[in-house]
């Protein structure tokens, strides 16, 4: 059994992460933190955690961390910066859902981010935590770049074809829509409810953050540069997110369907969905699952991918724990067998 801290455990990755950690077979929650909270009892922020965490939320302290075996950063960009490299150097792992180590040139993220990078001399170690393209590599590193939830959803849409040299990278259309939690937990009025109901818009038409770290991805798979229109959507329900990939096939004799199957077949956390599907992000609420459908729109030209993930799990916790259980050995669905629920 390990012993694992959550720094910045007061938003909804970080009560995610409690809620699938408290019923891994293999860890125990040594230490939970929050400056602001510092004494709060955890199941008072988060009464859905009542009789299941029975901890205080400590502050961010490395003497508070750096006795467990692993510590999560759940927090926004920029503070894992300061505190990651200490842990590292006592010997702790750190898994960060944070953007602070996605992006391997630290010029690039301090573009994006609008800060210089704070901890450029770990970039070399940090392996990006995406099990389906890195399995191998996660298993020895110390120091895990957890995806974004728009670059996973989007990532595993394309990974076959990717792979299978099948379509004109140069021209690569994703439209995705998300729920209002990849906003995070802080009060901005566009969060609001009223602002948020029966509504439905674009938003970051000029760039997103999410978009290099997208196309970083498709890029170490196709060994080259990758045209790649991003375009990110808020739609008014809490969770999840389904992206809708428009691409060119070099060929048309491949069998699309055959080639997912096949690509995912021994994937824990993918599921391709028979010809003809069209995945529902309510069909994975809860879970680390990834349903995918492939459609040929009708004298497109083009090959039509859906994917869906919940953004909060697969899209952040979820693909942590697997990270995790991947990093110390561990089945790598421990703690992550869970059915989706529904309605």
């Amino acid at each position: 059994m390990i012993s694992i801290g959550i720094v910045g455990a007061t938003g909804y990755t970080g009560v995610e992460l409690l809620r699938l950690l408290a019923r891994h077979p293999e860890v125990r929650i040594a230490a939970v933190t929050s400056r602001g909270d510092a004494g709060t009892p955890v199941a008072a922020m988060f009464p859905s955690l009542r009789g299941v965490i029975d901890l205080n939320f400590v502050a961010p302290e490395t003497e508070h961390l750096a006795a467990c075996d692993a510590v999560f950063f759940a927090t926004p960009h920029g503070v894992a910066h300061a505190l990651a490299g200490a842990l590292l150097e006592h010997g702790v792992r750190v898994i960060d859902l944070s953007a602070d180590f996605r992006l391997r040139d630290p010029d690039l993220w301090a573009r994006w981010y609008g800060q210089p990078h704070g901890a450029p001399q770990w970039l070399e170690q940090a392996v990006y935590g995406l099990p389906e393209l890195n399995r191998e590599r996660i298993r020895e590193t110390r120091l895990l770049a957890v995806p974004g939830c728009y670059p996973t959803a989007v990532s595993l849409g394309l990974l076959p074809l990717l792979r299978a040299e099948a379509i004109d990278v140069s021209d690569v259309i994703a439209d995705a829509k998300s729920g209002v939690s990849g906003a995070g937990r802080k009060a901005q009025v566009g969060g609001l409810f009223a602002e948020v109901g029966e509504n439905f818009k674009a938003y970051a038409s000029g760039g997103h953050r999410h978009w290099p770290e997208i196309r970083q991805t498709l890029e170490q798979v196709a060994g080259g540069p990758v045209g790649l229109v991003f375009q990110p959507h808020l739609v008014p329900m809490i969770r999840g997110i389904q992206a809708t990939l428009y691409v060119r096939p070099l060929r048309l004799d491949i069998d699309f369907q055959s080639l997912f199957e096949s690509f995912y077949r021994d994937e824990p956390f993918v599921d391709v969905m028979p010809a003809g599907s069209h995945p529902e992000t309510a069909s994975v609420r809860g879970t680390n699952l990834c349903r995918i459908a492939v459609a040929r729109p009708v004298d497109s030209g083009r090959l039509a991918i859906f994917s869906v993930i919940d953004n909060l799990v697969k899209g952040a916790s979820g693909q942590a724990i697997q990270g995790m259980n991947l990093m110390f050995g561990f089945p790598e669905q421990s703690g992550l067998d869970i059915v989706p629920v529904f309605p």
